[in-house]
């Protein structure tokens, strides 16, 4: 790879809905392994027969003196500013003509759009997922040498959980109040060592091919098994307004069936959205589910005066101190800690 860049657009749809079909957002031009480069981005979509329905998506090579192969990726960014999986595409090496003066033509076409100098999605996401939103998208060019061989990511998530989508070859069905969710053993059995006691060791569930499981809700669990298949959570977690109590829940979940990536997760969603009201019901939770990096953050979080004023009259808190009174016994000593040290100016 010779060199690569990354730029974040962000778009305002109040600003810009009014804008007609096939007409672009252009970015600022930016630089990548030596050649120029533009984002467009078509709010009601590139081809003037869309529907509009659709928001598209491209990388136009600004350069006018040599072709150039390069491998687009380009991705929504989630409400915490991080790349959001579900909804990145990247492309295969394309090979990128001399751009023509002048040429500023609408795009058109899916996926494997060719009109030389640019490359990109002309439905790359439902425009009613974005609007309403200050929406972050983001586009990584990387210019390839041209005797290189790129390597795709891996897309094992994506077939897998086709699979689940699809109940192909499904061997175990778990019954969650009045749902039924169809799964594979040897996919459970691979991802939770509690799952593999479960289904293949000497319990009682080893034998049965349908299995009602108590204290997790439906909502819950579908999310755990998505996240067994494809190692991340449902876009809708990613993007949505997703309450502390849900991840909360999921740390639950997490914690009782070994899953350490998907609770620590869970754990930097809790605290990218920590406040006031939920701090100490998420500092409980850290606590009893063995969390301690959320915990840490949640006492420093408490160790600043104007925050303990506001949480200390909030229900979360007494509860907190009614049911963990070792965690107040803590946070008084990090209080006398953290005020005696002087300052350093």
């Amino acid at each position: 790879m010779v060199g690569s860049a990354a730029l974040q657009l962000k778009v305002d749809y109040e600003q810009i809905k009014q804008l007609p079909t096939g007409t672009a957002v252009h970015s600022d031009v930016f630089s990548a392994g030596g050649h120029s480069w533009r984002i467009d981005c078509y709010p009601h979509g590139s081809d003037k027969s869309d529907t509009g329905e659709c928001f598209s998506i491209f990388v136009r090579h600004m350069s006018k003196t040599r072709r150039v192969k390069a491998i687009v990726e380009a991705f929504l960014m989630d409400r915490n500013g991080e790349p959001c999986k579900s909804f990145t595409k990247r492309s295969c090496v394309h090979d990128f003509s001399i751009n023509n003066v002048g040429d500023d033509k609408n795009c058109s076409g899916d996926d494997d759009d060719d009109d030389g100098d640019n490359w990109g999605w002309s439905k790359f996401v439902d425009r009613a997922t974005l609007e309403k939103y200050y929406v972050t998208f983001g586009c990584t060019v990387m210019v390839l040498d041209d005797g290189s061989i790129p390597v795709p990511p891996s897309d094992i998530g994506i077939h897998l959980g086709s699979v689940l989508d699809r109940n192909d070859g499904t061997d175990v069905s778990f019954i969650v109040e009045v749902e039924t969710f169809r799964a594979h053993r040897v996919v459970l059995a691979a991802r939770s060592p509690v799952f593999r006691a479960e289904l293949f060791g000497s319990m009682a569930e080893a034998t049965l091919t349908s299995i009602t499981l108590h204290d997790i809700t439906p909502k819950i669990f579908k999310v755990m098994l998505r996240f067994l298949y494809t190692d991340e959570l449902p876009a809708e977690i990613e993007l949505g307004d997703s309450s502390s109590e849900m991840f909360q829940n999921l740390v639950i979940a997490a914690d009782c069936y070994a899953l350490d990536r998907l609770k620590i997760i869970c754990a930097k969603k809790l605290w990218d959205n920590v406040s006031i009201d939920t701090v100490s019901t998420t500092l409980a939770c850290a606590e009893t589910y063995n969390c301690p990096q959320l915990k840490n953050n949640c006492i420093d979080f408490l160790l600043l005066e104007e925050n303990f004023k506001e949480a200390a009259l909030t229900k979360g808190f007494a509860l907190l101190v009614l049911k963990f009174p070792l965690i107040i016994a803590e946070l008084k000593n990090r209080v006398r800690t953290y005020h005696s040290t002087p300052s350093v100016l």
